[in-house]
């Protein structure tokens, strides 16, 4: 039944890239498109990728900073696993990278994977807050733009999604503040809705998850992690910008913040890994708003999305072989081999790569 669920879902989102793929690729002139392409100036690719690596290195310094009421960890040590988790985004089905690296972790750190789970979502909670506020803050630029018809509900989506997550954010700070009441609460909610038999595994995958929402008991370390987080988004836009310069585009950072919150907005759509499809039409639509071609616009988008893919890609991938990982990615295989006392014992052995 599971894996039936598994197999619907991923069809289900290729469908949905298969759309998404239609609306970016229709009616483009791919002469144009070409010539596009062969006029950029690769060589602004150099500084915008390095900015994004360095966004790599606040979101990992970011995830050592969640982890840290769990157990202290390196930033050389989870620098690869960031790269891990993001390849396997891109790769695998069903965002299985973000629990790729919570697996490659208990293997390393011998750290749970429900608490270091709970670190992950709480990351993409303070994401998609930021994502939402790159949105807000830059919305009034569409006011009076041509062909702005399919973003005209844009501003109460995002007030809604802002909403949305700053509740959930909300949530979880009251759960690490108030520890206690909360797990009395979820213990008491799980004896009365799983059966008997499941009860105990239940109620110590919940104790672990609590324990990875700690880092929110402190409000200057809920803070610390909120600024982080406008940092990693702000060094994404350099990629933007980086790409928006080799076209020459001429896009303001403002827009381009924009540009960034719409496209990760529309990512929450499932879709087939690296938001295929659905990345692209967003892409183009909003760079159409602002008055560019379709051609220019479709064509910043392709040389964006493959500035954001490959070099994460391939260097997560290096990193994934390092680990001694299969393809095949049976995550439950994985998790059963990472509860073993053999990886325990082993979790202090030098790695290849760190």
């Amino acid at each position: 039944m599971k894996r039936n669920v598994k197999r619907w879902l991923i069809w289900l989102g290729l469908i949905i890239s298969a759309v998404f793929l239609y609306f970016a690729f229709r009616e483009i002139n791919y002469a144009d498109l070409w010539a596009t392409l062969r006029e950029t100036r690769l060589w602004w690719l150099v500084p915008g990728l390095a900015i994004y690596f360095s966004s790599m290195l606040v979101r990992t310094w970011r995830w050592q900073y969640l982890l840290n009421p769990i157990k202290k960890t390196t930033t050389k040590t989870l620098f690869p696993m960031i790269f891990i988790g993001y390849m396997g985004n891109n790769v695998f089905p069903l965002r299985m990278g973000e629990v790729l690296r919570t697996v490659v972790l208990k293997r390393r750190e011998d750290i749970s994977i429900s608490a270091s789970l709970a670190t992950i979502v709480v990351e993409r909670i303070f994401d998609a807050v930021v994502v939402v506020g790159f949105v807000l803050l830059n919305l009034g630029q569409l006011a009076g733009l041509p062909g702005t018809g399919s973003f005209t509900q844009l501003g109460s989506l995002a007030v809604w999604a802002a909403a949305i997550f700053a509740a959930g954010l909300i949530f979880f700070i009251a759960i690490a503040m108030f520890p206690k009441p909360a797990m009395r609460l979820i213990h008491a909610v799980i004896s009365k809705i799983v059966p008997k038999r499941w009860r105990e595994g239940t109620i110590s995958i919940a104790d672990r998850f609590l324990d990875g929402l700690m880092s929110l008991r402190s409000p200057k370390d809920a803070v610390m992690i909120f600024l982080t987080s406008v940092l990693v988004w702000l060094l994404e836009t350099g990629l933007y910008w980086s790409v928006n310069q080799s076209l020459g585009l001429g896009l303001t950072f403002g827009q381009l913040m924009l540009l960034n919150g719409v496209v990760n907005m529309v990512l929450l759509i499932p879709a087939a890994p690296g938001g295929l499809g659905t990345f692209d039409a967003a892409g183009r639509a909003m760079l159409q708003t602002y008055g560019i071609p379709a051609e220019p616009a479709l064509g910043y988008t392709l040389i964006l999305r493959m500035a954001l893919w490959i070099p994460i890609t391939l260097v997560g991938a290096i990193f994934f072989v390092s680990e001694g990982l299969e393809w095949t990615l049976d995550i439950e295989k994985m998790q059963a081999q990472a509860e073993t006392p053999l990886e325990a014992t082993t979790k202090g052995e030098p790695h290849d790569g760190q």
